[in-house]
């Protein structure tokens, strides 16, 4: 598939990390067979030398991946890679460390990219920086293409689909509730979140994108009322109570930015709300309240030094993860609702392997193959899962064995 003036039509970067190698294992069983030309990329060329020996058990072709030895830091070295190939995956992070140049890269050669980066700011600067010249090139650049945020964004957008379908309107507020799930915080994920709250310490600018509902919208659009639940509550459609859920952060942004980006579809008044979910009874209200305050005490004690060694030491590490039969045995389920012309349907987005790890590995191969594979009509620019690739992407996950389902109440 790959063309004379593009080598490859894929290129996995940072392939020897805990969660690129699962990305890699991925592609090494569903692209089997197919056309798709891609590669393995990275720094240390001997470790990615074993991660394809050990694609090559999975499928023999896997033998003769090529490998592209870059730095994430050498812009002239991002800038080669982006030029070789059609699409980037990265699991490079933090990527506001990590993945300015790749990024810029990227949107220069008309490259699409997607990553799985939960880091507002970066994605803000990401935007500021790259949108106009992504547009101009057609490289689509989508952030988000993990937990964080394809449930929401996908979730909201089959939702508003099924609504529109069934009862000839959207849902002006849509609430999204997490809290079924068994899995593990990936060391990546911990170390971003962590490196997004010390920036927040340092940075004023930093605060305000973070504290801002519309952070990542585009300027001098409309801006709905929209507001982070930040104290315990009660969902009254599935009637549970519930709790701030710390992706919220991310992921109310990406769903408006997703909003904005197809054209405010449903409503400039549209408020969308992520929460977490907890069981009906005392010991669940019990637990809202404390896990309200166990957020607020973790970002207080990550700026205090004592208790962040304390916190650094207990909290998994870039590149460690649970085994397999660890991820094999995690699972999540995210039920977003909405109402519309006297009709309120529930959409379930599951799958059943751990969220942070396997499931998202599953998720950023997939977009990646989409990117990659399918004929897609959207225009370039920093964009969304929803907003880059919409239900083709959804119809692709299903194929995997996601979950997307609708339920009326």
């Amino acid at each position: 598939m790959a063309t004379a003036a593009r080598r490859y039509d894929l290129v996995l970067f940072g392939a020897t990390g805990f969660t690129g190698r699962l990305v890699a294992e991925h592609l090494a069983r569903h692209a089997a067979g197919t056309s798709l030309s891609w590669a393995l990329a990275g720094r240390n060329g001997q470790k990615l030398e074993k991660v394809r020996a050990e694609l090559a058990a999975i499928d023999a072709a896997c033998d003769e991946l090529p490998i592209i030895e870059a730095d994430a830091m050498d812009a002239a070295a991002m800038g080669k890679v982006a030029a070789e190939t059609r699409v980037v995956c990265t699991t490079v992070g933090p990527y506001a460390l990590y993945g300015a140049a790749l990024v810029a890269a990227c949107a220069r050669a008309g490259t699409h990219y997607c990553d799985l980066t939960g880091e507002v700011p970066f994605i803000r600067q990401s935007i500021d920086a790259n949108h106009e010249e992504a547009k101009r090139t057609g490289a689509r650049v989508v952030h988000c293409c993990g937990f964080d945020s394809i449930p929401s964004d996908l979730g909201t957008l089959f939702l508003q689909h099924e609504l529109v379908a069934r009862a000839g309107a959207p849902a002006r507020a849509v609430t999204a509730l997490f809290g079924e799930n068994s899995g593990k915080f990936s060391g990546g994920t911990v170390a971003s979140l962590l490196g997004v709250i010390d920036a927040a310490a340092r940075d004023r600018d930093v605060r305000r994108i973070l504290g801002n509902p519309h952070g990542l919208d585009p300027e001098g659009g409309p801006k709905s009322a929209a507001r982070d639940a930040r104290a315990p509550g009660w969902d009254r459609v599935l009637k549970v109570p519930t709790a701030p859920v710390v992706m919220a952060a991310i992921n109310t942004r990406v769903v408006r930015r997703s909003h904005a980006l197809l054209g405010y579809p449903w409503g400039t008044d549209f408020l969308y709300d992520e929460r977490m979910s907890l069981p009906r009874s005392a010991k669940g209200i019990a637990t809202a309240l404390a896990i309200t305050g166990a957020l607020v005490g973790f970002v207080a004690a990550s700026q205090v030094p004592a208790l962040r060694k304390l916190l650094d030491k207990r909290m998994p590490q870039p590149g460690e993860g649970p085994t397999v039969e660890e991820q094999q045995r995690g699972f999540y389920v995210v039920r977003i609702h909405g109402e519309a012309n006297g009709t309120r349907l529930i959409a379930k987005v599951a799958d059943s392997f751990d969220p942070g790890y396997a499931g998202t590995a599953r998720m950023l191969g997939e977009a990646a193959r989409c990117l990659a594979e399918d004929e897609l009509d959207t225009p370039g620019g920093v964009l969304t899962p929803a907003s880059a690739m919409g239900l083709t992407l959804v119809e692709r996950l299903v194929a995997m064995g996601l979950t997307f389902e609708i339920s009326e109440t």
